[in-house]
């Protein structure tokens, strides 16, 4: 072969790697015009792509990125059109999306609410937001959930308290209290006692009433009894704290201090008649003093009153009147 020829299929074979470059940079030209994550999603991810931060395409990595699903929803779906920001060739910053969720956003928080409701009004789960403390104050969804992320922190038992502390910081006080619900051990969360989106108890708890959300886990209270502790079958947090307190089993106050706040006579108190005692009255204060000092030591009126929530033995019909006025 002459030094031409070689030449000539020299040529020949870079023409040939030319062109297959040439194709192969128009093929990823073509693949970059394709949607990336979402349906429709090219028009956003042409600038917003991995380089961004938040990474925006990491909802791929959520339940909101699952394309076989049809309820997935679209780019435009939460942010709207927003052809203004779309269509922008300016060099300054472009101007925000018709609907934002930052922290610094201008949306109105209703109007980010909907983009989220639209969907989610539909879950049993969120059907008492409309007028719901949450929604009353003007909480947005996303000042406690993350959409473009992979692990939202407050779906995590281990990570969602802290989301729910950032506003309410007296219940993070408590939970670090010796005698608390093991939160911040992770063993059970705030979405175990309430419902953030809303709900027809009081306190935003998941049952009717406190008690009933209180059963879910302590049944053994529940009874029926033959004799009822009043305020147990009224609400547990007459007596409880159950975010935390530094009293064993999470007690508001002390025993006998605690059962003082309703028993009240049971305390050896002894009236005075008219700046006067009795001697009937004088042998009660000896009696009551000595009964009080009884009180106050170890389980105080535990001591006797074993079963506080309820129970089924019998009750004195006729009990020790606690002063003698003669």
């Amino acid at each position: 072969m002459t030094k031409f020829s070689r030449i000539k299929q020299l040529l020949v074979v870079a023409m040939q790697v030319a062109a297959l470059g040439t194709a192969f940079l128009g093929g990823s030209a073509a693949l970059a015009a394709d949607d990336l994550v979402l349906k429709g999603d090219a028009k956003c991810t042409a600038c917003h792509d991995e380089g961004d931060n938040p990474k925006v395409l990491t909802i791929g990595k959520t339940r909101h990125g699952v394309v076989a699903d049809g309820r997935t929803p679209t780019c435009t779906s939460c942010h709207g059109e927003s052809e203004a920001h779309v269509g922008y060739k300016g060099s300054a910053k472009p101007p925000a999306p018709e609907r934002s969720f930052g922290k610094r956003s201008k949306t109105p928080v209703a109007e980010r609410n909907d983009a989220c409701m639209s969907c989610h009004q539909k879950d049993a789960k969120r059907s008492h937001w409309e007028g719901s403390v949450h929604q009353a104050r003007d909480v947005a969804c996303t000042s406690c959930h993350e959409v473009h992320t992979g692990h939202d922190k407050v779906r995590d038992k281990l990570t969602q308290a802290e989301v729910c502390f950032a506003c309410h910081k007296e219940q993070r006080t408590q939970v670090n209290k010796p005698s608390h619900h093991p939160i911040i051990e992770g063993k059970m969360t705030c979405s175990d006692c309430h419902n953030a989106h809303g709900s027809v108890g009081p306190k935003l708890m998941k049952r009717d009433s406190v008690v009933e959300t209180c059963y879910t886990c302590h049944m053994e209270k529940r009874g029926p009894f033959v004799h009822n502790h009043e305020p147990v079958s009224e609400d547990c947090s007459n007596c409880h704290n159950p975010h935390g307190t530094v009293v064993e089993s999470m007690l508001k106050a002390r025993p006998p201090f605690l059962c003082h706040q309703c028993h009240t006579p049971h305390g050896g108190f002894v009236p005075q008649l008219n700046g006067r005692q009795s001697a009937g009255n004088a042998n009660t204060v000896a009696q009551s003093g000595k009964s009080t000092t009884n009180l106050t030591q170890g389980r105080s009126c535990m001591n006797c009153h074993t079963q506080v929530h309820g129970t089924n033995n019998p009750a004195a019909t006729n009990p020790t009147p606690q002063f003698n006025f003669r």
